[in-house]
């Protein structure tokens, strides 16, 4: 088997350049800018592309999310767009059901017909924009059938991404105290609502916003019309009032989507690219509705103002904090290992010093049956990936590990050893070990 061991690295000046000069003996620098207090119920922010967590105020917690689960919702209609079990054009006809909510002025909404048809599209812009509840139950009664369904494809997706600690009723966000009794999700009470954690439904943005980042083209709209050049023409003001020409603008927000019911209080999952890095913020819970975009913003600055990315290694580098991995049946017995990819991470501005410690796992691919690197073997075979952690850092990723994990590959190639080799070295194994049980005997009657 493969004995892996891994060694720490300092980088003295945040580059890729200084990770071949690192020093063992420098003090590493935590991560111990003090985050903002949020005045919400809860407060969450990850860098979008390394998932690395910047802020996580009571994220555990299962809270009211209200209409942010429409970003699940919205997920499952993409990705079932992408593999062609729904297409923009399809016209979709109103239930009974979706026509009764749609027609209720206290909820969110675009009031629906029954006499014409809608296209996915227009219904998924209505949903996003204008967070159209009778538009999202269309929606998913397209792709699922029924709204129960569709909340049990909601489930198995969260499972799969593994959030936890959540419950799921509808595919709006509507409190069941709300909905009409015969359309209550199977076994669900009256007085139920989905909950779900900020760490969760940072999931579900980080995932929506990576798999489908079109999304944003829609998120970033303040106003749209709906059925426009008709009779039901509505202009949709996005409730998202970060965005241009709205009251709480700042530059840079493109996303993503607001939730208020009594139950959750006034919430928002927001999102804003700035110096070519992109965060996620979560607020949950706050007590006033311009509240959860004031303190949107103080997380943003806090986020910009004290974060940045930092390439601490390019593909080909070498994994300099690792030492060289044991290759079976090779004329060389053991290999370097280079990453295969950008090491990226998150560091406080104006930080001096990094120290960062890897562990090596292999890929199961890569291993023959006796769990074994062999050769012959290619440069730049990926065989695994590091887990690479930053010392100091309280917070974490977003999937809960303290560590980011980077694919490696061997550093050169590695020819087959012939037979004799091979041959010669089991023998060599043979001796060593036959004279290693000799000397512990024999060491015996001096101890």
């Amino acid at each position: 088997m493969i004995t892996i061991k891994n060694r720490k690295m300092i980088i003295g000046t945040l580059s890729a350049a200084s990770v071949l000069a690192n020093s063992l003996f420098a003090a590493p620098v935590a991560l111990a800018a003090e985050q903002p207090s949020v005045d919400a119920k809860a407060a969450f922010v990850i860098e979008d592309e390394t998932d690395k967590v910047l802020v996580n105020q009571n994220g555990e917690e299962a809270l009211g999310i209200a209409s942010m689960t429409k970003m699940l919702s919205i997920y499952l209609i993409l990705e079932a767009i992408e593999e062609g079990k729904l297409t923009w054009e399809k016209q979709i006809t109103v239930s009974d059901y979706v026509y009764e909510v749609s027609q209720n002025y206290n909820f969110s909404n675009v009031p629906l017909r029954q006499d014409i048809t809608y296209s996915v599209e227009e219904l998924y812009q209505s949903a996003l924009i204008y967070s159209a509840n009778g538009s999202t139950i269309a929606l998913a009664e397209a792709l699922a059938g029924s709204e129960a369904k569709f909340v049990d494809l909601m489930k198995a997706q969260l499972d799969e991404w593994g959030v936890e600690n959540y419950e799921l009723y509808n595919a709006t966000g509507l409190s069941n105290s709300d909905m009409p009794e015969e359309h209550l999700y199977p076994g669900a009470s009256a007085d139920g609502y989905n909950k779900m954690t900020a760490r969760g439904v940072a999931m579900v943005a980080d995932h929506l916003i990576d798999d489908y980042p079109e999304v944003l083209e829609t998120t970033a709209i303040p106003e749209l019309a709906f059925q426009a050049g008709t009779s039901d023409e509505i202009m949709m003001h996005s409730y998202n009032v970060m965005l241009p020409g709205m009251f709480y603008y700042r530059e840079g927000v493109d996303g993503l989507k607001t939730g208020t019911t009594l139950e959750s209080g006034a919430s928002f999952t927001g999102t804003a690219m700035q110096d070519e890095m992109r965060i996620i913020t979560v607020v949950i819970g706050a007590d006033e509705s311009t509240k959860r975009f004031t303190e949107t913003d103080r997380l943003m600055d806090y986020a910009f103002s004290t974060f940045e990315k930092t390439t601490v290694a390019a593909k080909g580098d070498a994994v300099s904090t690792q030492e060289p991995i044991t290759v079976a049946k090779g004329k060389q017995t053991e290999v370097g290992l280079v990453y295969n990819e950008e090491l990226v991470t998150v560091t406080e501005k104006g930080a001096e010093e990094l120290a960062l410690t890897t562990v090596f796992t292999p890929a199961e691919e890569s291993l023959n049956e006796d769990g074994e690197i062999e050769a012959p073997i290619e440069k730049g075979t990926e065989v695994g990936s590091v887990a690479v952690t930053v010392e100091g850092d309280e917070l974490g990723y977003l999937d809960g590990t303290t560590s980011e994990d980077v694919k490696v590959a061997v550093a050169s190639s590695v020819e087959k050893a012939n037979i004799f080799v091979r041959g010669g070295r089991v023998v060599a194994d043979l001796f060593g070990n036959a004279w290693q049980t000799v000397s512990d005997f024999v060491g015996g009657f001096f101890d």
